[in-house]
């Protein structure tokens, strides 16, 4: 008698995205660590040296975290109002913050008095960074104003009024001391130069700017608002290279990374989206509230995340742990040799057989279930919920193998109600995936074969069936069209055959040796 063979189940691949190098990366940031805050967490910046701490703007504070510390580590709460846009200096000492009372305060890293308060603002203050010399600030207020100050003294070195509503964005050039850039809600991205007095370019971004973002060789100039993500070439103009428009809701934030410049964009959607160079999303962060601010460590370590409702989201790198054992390992203990008859030294003669000890076969449920002759309880097996919704080659490879064994129709037959309604959730979900549609056609029709007349007791099963009937219904009408189309294919192949190819087919071979004779 033959012995049982296990059901084969066939290696399928999956379908889904494409992993590239870059989802790779960005999956492997561990499961966020969230801190609350007292309110919605508008600003976050990290301080350009290590161990690159970073500052949190919320409510009328502004914090500064470790980059592993859940507590702040300093503290500065000399704000009557809201406080906005705290920022690191370029050597990571000194702070800025603008306040909703319209000051803006500078404050030592080290210390928790403010150092200066620039005075000259009369409405919210919401922008506020270091030009790169690292001498000056510049703010952009509601009062459709941005100035320039003098750290060192406290005064204030100019004023630019071009904005016809709140500036709400604001990216220094780091390699030009003396340019920078705003974002308005008038719709207009500006590029300023103390040095003429005005703005030297101005780009239509078409929504209300939340954020602008310039790139390492400030060739690139990034504005987020509205849904729009869109970059400009600032050496052709300010003129616009591409418009992206991957979320659903008000784009608030962007930051780029240090490994490859990848672009990141938050939004009021809760994802935060990564892009390649070709500008591609290429990966997706999902959080639990709308975002507001977002920051990335200069070394790509730490992702911080801040949300309306208070929350501020860490995600920290995970590294690869290299085990290096000091402790030699032991070696395994090898069988006394008392277990061997012949004793330590024994070596096989040439003429000796080999007696192999037969490994035992462990069957899986359904395969002990097959072996039994009991299909219905098998297939019962294969539909457990492990293997419908994380392995469904198995529920198809044993509905194939109970086929081959012609008790197809035996095994769905006598159904209760939960069990019929397993199955058919099952033919439904997977019915028109190319994987598993042609055994699944299959069993849709026995089942109509089976329960079409019974009148079902429940009405869900009578939903269900119904839905199975147009599902094979429109798989019949695919079929149909695609022998149609097979048909024109055909029709088109046979007249694009050349008729001297034809010909020279259709001709007998021509005798050369009688040729030369007549010759």
């Amino acid at each position: 008698m033959a012995s049982f063979k296990p059901t084969k189940v066939q290696v399928i691949p999956k379908l889904g995205e494409k992993v590239t190098e870059d989802t790779l990366y960005w999956k492997n940031y561990k499961f966020p660590v969230q801190i609350k805050e007292f309110g919605a967490v508008k600003k976050i910046d990290f301080s350009p040296l290590a161990p690159h701490n970073y500052a949190v703007t919320a409510s009328t504070k502004v914090h500064i975290y470790g980059p592993h510390s859940q507590e702040p580590i300093q503290s500065f709460t000399r704000f009557r109002d809201t406080a906005y846009g705290g920022t690191f200096r370029g050597d990571g000492k000194l702070l800025v913050a603008g306040s909703e009372e319209g000051l803006i305060r500078l404050f030592d890293v080290s210390g928790r008095v403010a150092l200066r308060q620039f005075r000259g603002h009369t409405k919210a203050v919401h922008v506020t960074s270091f030009l790169s010399d690292g001498l000056r600030v510049v703010s952009g207020s509601d009062d459709l104003s941005c100035r320039v100050w003098d750290v060192p003294s406290g005064a204030e070195l100019c004023s630019f009024t071009e904005h016809t509503d709140y500036i709400r964005a604001l990216a220094p050039s780091k390699l030009n001391p003396d340019l920078f850039v705003t974002g308005s809600y008038d719709h207009t991205v500006k590029v300023f130069d103390m040095r003429s007095g005005s703005s030297t370019m101005t780009m239509q971004h078409g929504h209300p700017v939340e954020c602008v973002l310039l790139y390492p060789s400030e060739a690139l100039l990034v504005s987020t608002g509205g849904r729009y993500v869109k970059i400009w070439d600032l050496l052709k103009g300010g003129q616009e290279i591409v418009s992206l428009k991957n979320h659903h809701k008000t784009v608030t934030c962007a930051c780029l990374s240090s490994v490859g410049n990848k672009l990141l964009t938050g939004s009021l959607d809760r994802h935060i989206k990564v892009y390649n160079s070709a500008y591609k999303v290429v990966y997706d962060f999902n959080f639990d509230a709308a975002i507001l601010s977002m920051a990335i460590a200069p070394d790509d370590e730490v992702i911080a995340v801040g949300m309306t409702n208070g929350v501020l989201s860490v995600r920290h790198r995970r590294h690869k742990k290299v085990k290096e054992s000091t402790v030699p390992t032991r070696r395994r203990r090898l069988p006394a040799y008392r277990v061997f008859v012949k004793g330590k030294n024994f070596v096989p003669r040439q003429d000796d057989f080999l007696v192999s000890k037969p490994v035992k076969e462990y069957l899986c449920k359904y395969d002990s279930q097959l072996k039994s002759f009991e299909v219905s309880k098998a297939l019962d097996t294969a539909l457990e919920m492990w293997s419908r919704t994380k392995k469904p080659e198995v529920t198809v490879a044993v509905i194939i193998e109970i086929n081959r064994r012609g008790t197809l129709k035996n095994a769905l037959a006598g159904r209760t109600e939960s069990s019929l309604t397993r199955i058919l959730k099952f033919v439904l979900k997977y019915i028109f995936d190319p994987r598993f549609s042609r055994p699944l056609l299959m069993v849709g029709d026995i089942i109509l074969d089976l329960y079409q007349d019974v009148i079902p007791q429940s009405p869900s099963v009578e939903r269900l069936l119904q839905l199975l009937m147009e599902a094979l219904g429109v798989e019949k009408d695919l079929h149909q069209e695609l022998l149609q189309v097979l048909g024109i294919l055909d029709t088109l192949f046979a007249s694009l055959t050349p008729r001297k190819e034809v010909a020279a087919l259709a001709a007998p071979p021509v005798d050369q040796g009688a040729q030369l004779q007549a010759a």
